[in-house]
């Protein structure tokens, strides 16, 4: 603090894409200087292709900080479930948002460092308002590492671009916020990186004009699903090219998910997940007819661990998964896994949050370095969170160093007890509360960031992991689909965490 207004800082954030552009904006708008590295060689990502359930916080983080204001989303109104032969089994009236990847990428650009994009529909780019940060964003700089400077009191992070060249660039604090695979989180929680639970996602999108009139309608403005053996399938309206949502160019945007049996037992190949049982992950219900290895392998012949992007599944390939739709979907999902002529595939893997007693937080380097996002937890797809959690860690991020990183709250400073560091991480131990923590009365801005985080993450890390496996690997009723549905889709402040998160 300086004479009582929060001191402004100098901030890394690695990774460029929703969650390092969501930190981004909220330290700017708060007054930081910001520089964001992304390792791709090309100054804009491309476009991802998907869908996105766009949850409150979501909307709130737009709401409050995108300057442009233009529509960001498709309304369903509901949910639908369908049977086999493709008759309305149930539905709910239950409201939910829906974005593309791309929309919100170029939205959240514009306001970071003044991208212009036909996303904008001719808004002018946000300029930069007084007592605002500067933003300075990076392609092509992959991190390499990071150590402390200045005695302990910067963080220093080496890179290295396409052509060779090596530099650093220092600053006060990093944000690692570059995915499941982040470099970061290698760095400060060694091996506790990804693992693979024998199923992925096969994603793609159709012109809402293009389908077939009984297409159209199972998918207008709801969200839509089906389960089977080792099957789900879900389907929304998302916003089309360019951003429009004018009914008719919108996209049907599908995901489907089936098993792929692991073929090898070599963890560095694709761990299986601690929490699918072996016999159960090996031989899956329904496997896909498709090897995992194969499928990941794209039409030039490139072999991808994670995603093959849209475009490049290979025909052959695409040509037997249309085969098993036909023998295994409702006629409506059928057609679009049949008739989208960009499909991708995204292996679904469990990047598990930082878990006591070993690892009870996340921020390292007596509080320089914070994990957040999907380099803090990797949820499954199905909790529909991963957008929400990073838009939620990013305002989180500002309100903390706003109110005071490093500062307790005044009516207890007097009481606070010191932190204990162990392994460059922050435990938080207060006697005089009988709890083993810092009460929520006397916590710092970086304990609130800790606590609130990883209670969130923790809790819909495993209620991914629960309900997927339930999808994937057991036959249920329909009430018990719904019913897990309609727990993903709880309301973050609606959410009551047990001892175990904390």
């Amino acid at each position: 603090m300086q004479n009582g207004a929060p001191k402004k800082n100098n901030f890394i954030i690695v990774g460029g894409s929703l969650g390092g552009l969501t930190a981004g904006i909220a330290l700017k708008r708060h007054g930081h200087d910001v520089t964001l590295l992304e390792r791709n060689p090309s100054p804009v990502l491309a476009d991802q292709g998907a869908g996105i359930v766009a949850g409150g916080d979501t909307l709130s983080f737009f709401q409050k900080y995108d300057k442009l204001q233009r529509p960001l989303a498709v309304r369903a109104h509901g949910r639908t479930y369908l049977n086999k032969t493709g008759e309305t089994v149930y539905k709910e009236e239950t409201p939910s948002n829906m974005t593309s990847w791309d929309l919100a990428y170029y939205l959240l650009r514009a306001n970071f460092d003044g991208l212009d994009s036909k996303y904008l529909e001719g808004r002018s780019v946000p300029e930069r308002e007084e007592g605002e940060g500067k933003a300075v964003h990076l392609h092509d700089h992959a991190v390499t590492g990071l150590e402390e400077c200045d005695s302990g009191k910067r963080m220093k992070i080496h890179y290295e671009k396409g052509d060779g060249e090596r530099g650093s660039l220092e600053a006060d604090y990093v944000i690692g916020s570059d995915g499941q695979g982040s470099l970061i989180r290698g760095v400060v929680l060694p091996g506790t990186g990804r693992s693979f639970p024998n199923y992925c996602a096969l994603r793609g999108t159709l012109k809402e004009n293009d389908a077939t009139l009984a297409t159209r309608e199972a998918f207008d403005e709801r969200f839509t699903f089906f389960h089977g053996p080792g099957t789900q399938i879900l389907a929304y309206l998302i916003p089309g090219v360019n951003g429009t949502i004018k009914p008719g160019e919108r996209l049907i945007n599908f995901v489907y998910y089936t098993n792929f049996p692991t073929l090898s037992d070599n963890p560095t190949t694709h761990p299986l997940s601690p929490n699918v049982p072996k016999e159960t992950s090996r031989n899956p219900p329904n496997p896909n007819p498709v090897s995992f290895q194969d499928i990941m392998i794209d039409k030039t012949g490139g072999s991808h661990l994670t995603t093959v992007p849209p475009g490049y599944v290979a025909p052959k390939l695409w040509a037997r998964e249309i085969e098993f739709a036909n023998a295994n979907l409702p006629p409506q999902f059928a057609e679009l896994v049949a008739r989208t002529d960009k499909p991708f595939v995204q292996s679904v893997t469990d990047v598990n949050a930082p878990q006591p007693p070993t690892h009870n937080f996340n921020v390292f380097f007596n509080g320089k370095v914070v994990l957040m996002g999907d380099a803090l937890a990797g949820f499954r797809p199905h909790t529909v969170a991963s957008t929400s959690q990073a838009a939620f860690h990013a305002n989180l991020l500002a309100e903390c160093f706003e109110a005071g990183w490093n500062t307790p709250t005044p009516v207890n400073a007097a009481r606070r007890p010191e932190p204990n560091v162990v392994n460059g991480g922050i435990t938080f131990y207060d006697t005089s509360n009988g709890m083993g923590r810092t009460s929520k009365a006397q916590e710092t801005g970086q304990e609130r960031f800790v606590r609130e985080s990883l209670q969130f993450a923790r809790k819909v890390q495993r209620r991914g992991v629960e309900i997927g496996n339930r999808s994937q690997f057991e036959v249920l009723s329909l009430e018990e689909y719904i019913r897990d549905r309609q727990v993903a889709t709880t309301k973050r402040t609606d959410e009551v965490y047990p001892d175990w998160v904390w």
